[in-house]
Formats: structure tokens, C-alpha cells, sequence
């Protein structure tokens, strides 16, 4: 059994609107030993994994699984639940999972769904090596693999502070963008977006976070204005930090002048020994050190937010307390097997774990980790009372003293951070802190919030919400609408014109095509972005207030959508490309790839749909938001029952563009008045028009400003590139169009012909990834139109360049061509001037281009050429 394929669909994909993980398996030898087969099979796994009893599966009852494997099922399908149990015995709890067996016999496709992608990913192959071992008759110890899964985790775990305000953003339906594997999240999208990274947020003062950073700086601006602070000087050596350890008097506090997470801190120390271990260890994370005279009293932290008090804990290091018979080690393991206790911040609290500090602390004491403890002593073993190092929290926020409110508050305002920790040694936050008896140790700019969101003792403050109330104040948030089109042909053209017509009314629109991301009319990215990577672009583009998205099959096969949901989806029309590849062997089965498109459509959004097209019609019934069919048939059925539901249908009637509801209609343009229709001939481009009008139509426009943007749209090299460009030079046509596959070329051929009073040349290539009879097929549609074809290899994928040209040929050849109508020229720029050399007065010369700017330039060359000597020779004759 091996793995042939393992990735992650991180958007709504072909088999959930939810992330999940892809995996195309080979049982090799196992295709033919499904588990009942198999001796013990079903006890071995019970015994090592019990926990799969929670698994219904078919039966739909706990235990089914087991049912399952005992009645025999293949090992596909025991991989699919070992890994979401994996995961979730990991921590990450996930349910869903589907196998389906494949054309070949012995590959299986497996889906299920994450949380975290590498945890995923990597719960996958350990279970595909635990379920072989089965097969095998042996067992896996799981314990070092989950401990494996827990640590990529944590690894790849936002933080607490910034999952909790993510979580309370979504809460208010406001999505998120992780930006690194850190932290680092956008909140929002487009202009209206925000970012955090922990609790900083993008609006964090860079002088506040650097005063802040400085504790020396921090303390001397205190005290300077009146807040009890204690006394200390900054050194820069040993000799210098005894000096003045013996003027402040012992204990002292040792602690890096800059610094965070209370490393490098070591408190209460007594005397010259205390403070040389104490230098060392702070040495080791800044040059300069501060030396504080020690504050007797209760460790507290204040928590402040937009500069009103919010939250404060009282913390305590992490300790053990003896009992006559345990070790110090055997001490804390007890306090870490307590199941709130976890690694990292996996639970309220962390495991304390054995590190330089510790053994600091137990040598000072003369102690080791073997040592007894008495009966009730309590052992500090960390000097800090981080909730990361194994400290614990009490909720005392009722507690606090007003003016000790105000103080934190002013102290925000002084340093000038929006979000604050303020670290406060003192007796008790009940009265108003004094000099000498109390003080504020350190201020800190991005403060862990985990202490007030879950404390060891006390009630919850839900911290997170002042936060994202500070970052979205009543009104400020807006979603940025998305679009989505997908579908065989018009992709490019509709995404463009949507875009145009929301451009042309106000908006900033990003757009991303198989062209380019475009952000305001200028493109910033060129290639092909009609994936994840080109929305994420988009979303995360601080001036859009817009989005619209081209979105190919490949990319949602290969990665999913690059959104969670769109507020309109458009799909507009399914035929025969790209198929045979992942698993997408029938218009059917492209029919429900691309369907995701409008499957992920917001309920309260539109669902964009063909009604002159069977397969998109068919998609109706799967989705959940409000279709808006579109058709050229102004009585096809579908348009009266989608009317009688309530909804509106956009038609081509009497040659006009007509919005249409239940009882009212508006006209929005005549089709003689929008260029990429050419005065109505180019029936592709009406339905594309209509597609577009649909979709902008449902974002509020009204049809005096969708007219606008279609009247003054035109299939230019400005504004279309490389879609139904049509340039004259010197009594021929030159058609610059990027259509590839069959339904392309049946959709403009007679358009095309059209044009044409001479002959009908066409440059064309195909792509080396479709199967052999699509490519031939391909071929013989061109037959039906042309009088000559040239073909060009450029995109031969896994074939031998000229593979392809050669499959084309022959389909011509089917068609009705003989060989003299055919040439071949495997490059692209040569094959496009040869056509061009080719071109008669009255011939259309058609240019598949696959390489647009290059074939515009050379367009234009010869243009340019033409016009020269035409202007020369009228000079000669004057």
C-alpha cells in the first residue's frame, strides 16, 4: 500500500464546502484482502484504537465502524478513519471523511477534514503505515505519533491571545486570513480589513511598542510622571550590577533591559552568588541589564484596551508542595498529569517542564530533582509567573481599586498603547499602590491574554471583544462582496466586463483572471491567478473594496476555492475540456466540479446560472443561494418558475438585455449598443453580457449604471486582451482570441466566418494534457470552420513537443482537410508571422494566442509596418 498523492484542499472543494485533506491510495497487494479476511483484524484495531467506537459510519451508531470492519471493508477506508481519529486524539477534533474507489481497480480517492494542514497531512501517512502494519498482523504504539501529531500542532497553532480574537471576529461574521505560520492575521478583507499579530494590532503605536520593549526607558517616563515604580539601574557587566545591587540593598530583581515572556528574569536574589547566576542567565538575551530593587507582594497583571481597564489576574509561578515521600521530579510530574495541563496551549494551563531556571532555583535551595520535600512545603520552581512556563492565574478583576483603575488606564495613554499588560508587584490591588510598597515592575505591548480568558481560579472575561470593538467600532466593518465565475468559456471576458461595470460606478475592484491580478484597472500580477493564490492577492489588497474572481477547474481540484464563501457565483455553461484528468471523466462529473462555484455562495447571496445549458440548469437543486437564471430563449421554461419563486432572471429579448422580475422587467441595453456583442452578431458574448449583468444586477446596481459599463466596454487590446480582438490592416482581418477547445470554437466559428469574405485562416495549438480522442476531436471541430490551419506546439505538458500538433493534424484530416491545408510550425511567434505573411485581402486570420503579449506585439508590427508603407506611398504619389 502507498501513498500516490497526498495534498490539501484548503477552500470549498469537489467533496466538502469545508478544508480537507486529498489522498490517492494504492492498495497494491491489499485490493484483493478486504478486513474480514484478515485473522484478528477488528480486535487488534479495537485494542490499539478504542476510540473508533465513537465512529458510526454507515451503520449511523456508535460502533458502527467496527461493524464495518467486521463485516469487511477495504483498507482505504480503515486509513480514512485512523486518520481522523489521529487527529483527534491529537487534539484537533474533525469528523468528516469519504473513500471512493477510482478507475483502477486497487486506487483509492480518501477525503477528510482538518484543522491544522501539516497535522492533517501528517495524520494521513502515519495512517497509512499503522493500517498496513494491521494488515500485517502487527500493531502500532500510537502514543509517540500523537506526541508527534500535539507538537506539529502546537508548532503550527495560532496563539491564544490571536485565536481568541479571531474566534470572536468570526462570531460576528468577520473572516479571517492567516499571513504566516506565526500569528500574523488579517481580520477582514480589502480596504476594510485589519491585522493582528497576537494582541499587537496594525494600529499599535511603533514608539509605545519601543518605549515598551525598553524597561529602563518604560520605568524612567513612570516615574518621571508620578507612578510608583521600583528603584533600579541598567549595567552593562557584572562588577557594575554588584555595585549596584549592594547600593539598592538585598533582594534584588535581575532582569534584560529588553525582553519578553519573563526570560532571562530571575527575582528575590540575596546576595553576590544569587546575582552572578542570575546576570549570566540574563546576559543571554540582552547586553543590558537591569538591576531593581525587589518588591515584596503578589505578582498582579492589568489588562487595558483603547485605554479603558478591562481584565486583571493575580499570578503565581509554577510550585509543587511536599509530602514527605515524593521526589521534586516525581512532584511535578504529579502537578503535569493534572488534565489541564497540556503542552504548549493546548489547555488553560501548561506542563511546567525542567529547564535552566528550574535547576537555577533547586541548586540556590541545595536541592535536585530527587530531593524529598516535607510534608506542606511549597516550592516555587520558576521565578516567573508566566502562564507559558506553568504559572496559574486568579480572576481578581472585581477586586481592583478605582484609582489603581485609573492609574493602569493613564499609564496606557503615557506609553501610548492601544493594548496593555501592566505588571504590578503589591501587597493587594484592593487600595491605591504606594512607593515603596507597591509598584508597576514592567508595561508590555502585546500581552498574553490567556490569563483573563481562562483562569486557574474566577470567572472568564472575554477580553476578545474590546479588542476586536477597538478594531471594528459599530459601522466600521463592511464585507467585501466577492464574485466568482466560473464555467468552460467566457471566464476571462465576463470576470473582465463585471469588473468594468463596477469600476465605471465607483468601486475599487480587484480581479484576477488567467491573465493577471488586476487591482484598480493596473495590473500588478501577470500570469495565471485563477486560483487560490491569485483571490489571496486580491483579499488581502488593502485599496479593493471589490473582488472578482476567475476560478478554472484545475485550481479547485487541485487546492479548492481560494475563499470560504462568495456573495455571487456565476456558472456559464459546461462542455467537454480537461477531461480525464483527476478523476473527471464526464461532463457530469465537470459538472459537479465546477458547481462549487456556486455551491459556496453566502444563503443570503445569488447564485449567477445558465438556463440554456443543461448541465449548469441541473446545478438548481444544490445550492442554498437565490439563483438568478440568464438565457437567450426568452421562453424557456425555467425563466417562468424561477419568476414564480420570486427570483429574477436576466434574458436576451427583441435584441435587448432585459432584467426581469415577477411582473415588472427594465431594459438595460440594446445589443447594438454594447461593443463585444458586435452589433449583436457574437451570440458567446450576449450570454456572457447577461451572465455579468446578472451578477452585477445582484450587488444593487440599477440598469442606467450596468447600461453605462456595457455601452462602454469593448473587446480593445485596452481593455480585453487576447479576447475577440479584431484589428484591420490592409483589407484583411486579424482576430487575436485565446478559445482552445471545442466548445470555444463551436460558439465563434460561425461568428468568425462571418468576417470573413476571403479565407478563414487559423493559428491553433492544443494542450498536451487532454486525452487523445479530445485533442483529434479538437481538430476536426476546426475542419468545420477554416480553410487553413497552422498549428503551433506550445504547451506540450508531459507529451514530446509536437505530440499534440501531430493529434490535430489528424482530426483536420477527419474534418475534410487534405494536407495542403495544413501546416505545421511548432513555435509560436513563427507560426503567428507565417499566418500573418499568409493573410489576403478579405481573409480573417485567426490567433489562438497562448502567449498574448507576443502575439499583440507582433500584430501590431505588422500593423504598424502596413500603415508606414501605405502613408509612404500616398507621399510618393503626392
Amino acid at each position: 500500500m502507498k501513498i500516490v498523492e497526498i495534498r490539501a484542499l484548503r477552500g470549498p472543494n469537489l467533496y466538502s464546502l469545508w478544508p480537507v485533506i486529498f489522498m490517492k491510495l494504492d492498495l497494491e497487494s491489499l485490493k484483493e484482502m478486504p478486513t474480514d479476511k484478515v485473522s484478528g483484524f477488528k480486535n487488534r484495531l479495537e485494542e490499539m484504537m478504542p476510540s473508533l467506537y465513537g465512529h458510526n459510519c454507515s451503520p449511523g451508531r456508535p460502533g458502527g465502524f467496527f461493524e464495518r470492519i467486521e463485516r469487511g471493508t477495504w483498507a482505504g477506508h480503515v486509513v480514512e478513519h485512523v486518520a481522523i481519529e489521529l487527529q483527534c486524539l491529537a487534539g484537533n477534533e474533525v469528523s468528516f471523511g469519504k473513500s471512493f474507489s477510482t478507475e483502477k481497480e486497487a486506487v483509492y480517492k480518501i477525503v477528510y477534514s482538518y484543522i491544522s494542514e501539516k497535522v492533517g497531512l501528517k495524520a494521513g501517512r502515519f495512517a497509512v503505515a499503522i493500517v498496513g502494519r494491521l494488515f500485517r498482523g502487527e500493531t502500532t504504539d500510537l502514543e509517540p505519533l500523537i506526541y508527534r501529531l500535539k507538537k506539529i500542532r502546537d508548532d503550527n497553532l495560532l496563539g491564544p491571545s490571536t485565536v481568541s480574537i479571531v474566534n470572536e471576529a468570526k462570531r460576528r461574521g468577520i473572516p479571517h486570513i492567516r499571513l504566516n505560520e506565526n500569528s500574523y492575521v488579517q481580520l477582514g478583507h480589502g480596504c476594510y480589513q485589519r491585522r493582528i499579530q497576537a494582541s499587537l494590532i496594525d494600529s499599535t503605536s511603533a514608539i509605545g511598542v519601543d518605549i515598551a520593549d525598553d524597561k529602563e526607558r518604560t520605568k524612567k517616563i513612570l516615574a518621571d510622571r508620578g507612578i510608583p515604580v521600583p528603584e533600579g539601574i541598567s549595567v552593562d557587566n557584572l562588577a557594575k550590577a554588584q555595585r549596584v545591587a549592594a547600593k539598592l540593598g538585598y533582594p534584588v530583581v535581575v532582569k534584560p533591559v529588553s525582553g519578553n515572556h519573563g526570560r532571562g528574569i530571575t527575582i528575590d536574589i540575596w546576595d553576590e552568588e544569587e546575582l552572578k547566576v542570575a546576570y549570566e542567565n540574563a546576559e543571554m538575551i540582552s547586553d543590558n541589564i537591569l538591576i531593581e530593587k525587589f518588591l515584596v507582594g503578589l505578582d498582579f497583571r492589568i489588562l487595558v484596551i483603547n485605554s479603558k481597564f478591562v481584565a486583571a489576574a493575580q499570578r503565581e509561578p509554577a510550585f509543587i508542595i511536599g509530602d514527605d515521600n515524593s521526589t521534586v521530579q516525581e512532584l511535578i510530574d504529579e502537578v503535569n498529569n493534572d488534565h489541564e495541563r497540556g503542552v504548549g496551549h493546548e489547555h488553560n494551563l501548561t506542563r511546567i517542564t525542567i529547564d535552566t531556571m528550574t535547576e537555577r532555583i533547586l541548586a540556590v535551595k541545595e536541592l535536585s530533582l530527587q530531593s524529598v520535600l516535607p510534608a506542606g512545603q511549597k516550592l516555587y520552581v520558576k521565578s516567573t509567573a508566566n502562564l507559558s512556563s506553568g504559572g496559574t492565574a486568579i480572576n481578581v478583576t472585581e477586586n481592583v481599586h478605582p484609582l489603581v483603575k485609573l492609574m493602569a488606564e493613564r499609564i496606557a495613554r503615557i506609553i501610548g498603547l492601544d493594548v496593555m499588560g501592566i505588571d504590578v508587584i503589591a501587597p493587594t490591588l484592593h487600595e491605591p499602590l504606594q512607593q515603596n510598597i507597591g509598584g508597576v515592575v514592567e508595561v508590555n505591548a502585546a500581552p498574553g491574554i490567556r490569563m483573563h480568558l481562562n483562569p486557574t481560579e474566577g470567572e472568564s472575561i472575554n477580553v476578545a471583544a474590546p479588542i476586536v470593538d477597538m478594531l471594528f467600532p459599530p459601522g466600521a466593518f463592511k464585507p467585501v462582496p466577492i464574485v466568482a465565475v466560473t464555467g468552460t468559456n467566457g471566464k476571462t471576458t465576463t470576470v473582465r466586463l463585471i469588473s468594468h461595470i463596477l469600476g465605471l460606478n465607483g468601486s475599487t475592484v480587484g480581479m484576477t483572471t488567467t491573465d493577471a491580478v488586476v487591482i484598480d484597472n493596473i495590473p500588478v500580477l501577470e500570469g495565471d491567478f485563477s486560483g487560490p493564490v491569485g483571490a489571496m492577492s486580491v483579499l488581502t489588497d488593502k485599496t479593493i473594496d471589490h473582488a472578482v474572481l476567475e476560478v478554472a477547474r484545475g485550481s479547485i481540484l487541485r487546492r479548492g476555492l481560494g475563499y470560504s464563501r462568495s456573495n455571487v457565483g456565476v456558472l456559464l455553461n459546461i462542455s467537454s475540456d480537461h477531461l480525464g484528468e483527476g478523476g473527471i471523466d464526464s461532463l457530469q462529473d465537470l459538472t459537479r466540479l465546477k458547481s462549487t462555484v456556486i455551491e459556496a455562495v453566502k444563503t443570503d447571496g445569488h447564485a449567477v446560472i445558465n438556463a440554456d445549458d443543461s448541465f449548469v440548469l441541473s446545478c438548481l437543486d444544490c445550492i442554498t443561494a437565490s439563483p438568478i437564471l440568464f438565457s437567450i430563449n426568452p421562453d424557456n421554461p425555467a425563466l417562468q418558475e424561477n419568476l414564480e419563486k420570486g427570483n429574477m432572471n436576466v434574458i436576451y429579448k427583441n435584441s435587448d438585455i432585459v432584467i426581469m422580475k415577477k411582473g415588472w422587467e427594465s431594459i438595460v441595453a440594446s445589443a447594438v449598443e454594447i461593443p463585444i456583442t458586435f452589433t449583436g452578431k457574437a451570440i458567446f458574448n450576449i450570454k456572457n453580457v447577461l451572465a455579468a449583468v446578472g451578477a452585477v444586477s445582484s450587488l444593487g446596481l440599477n440598469a442606467k449604471q450596468i447600461r453605462a459599463g456595457l455601452v462602454s466596454f469593448s473587446a480593445s487590446l485596452g481593455q480585453s486582451p487576447g479576447r475577440m480582438n479584431i484589428i484591420e490592416i490592409d483589407g484583411f482581418k486579424v482576430v487575436i482570441d485565446y478559445g482552445h477547445n471545442i466548445g470555444a470554437i463551436n460558439a465563434t466559428g460561425d461568428f468568425i466566418k462571418g468576417l470573413a469574405s476571403g479565407r478563414s485562416i487559423r493559428m491553433a495549438s492544443g494542450s498536451g494534457n487532454r486525452r487523445d480522442e479530445d485533442i483529434i476531436k479538437f481538430g476536426y471541430t476546426l475542419a468545420q470552420y477554416y480553410d487553413h490551419v497552422i498549428i503551433y506546439d506550445s504547451d506540450p505538458r508531459d507529451r514530446k513537443v509536437g505530440e499534440t500538433a501531430e493529434l490535430i493534424r489528424q482530426g483536420l484530416l477527419d474534418g475534410g482537410f487534405n494536407e495542403e491545408m495544413i501546416t505545421v510550425i511548432l513555435d509560436e511567434q513563427q507560426a503567428t508571422q507565417a499566418a500573418l505573411k499568409m493573410a489576403e485581402a478579405g481573409d480573417v486570420i485567426v490567433l489562438q494566442a497562448d502567449d498574448i503579449n507576443q502575439v499583440i506585439s507582433d500584430v501590431l508590427a505588422v500593423k504598424d509596418e502596413s500603415e508606414e508603407y501605405l502613408l509612404k506611398s500616398i507621399n510618393e504619389e503626392s
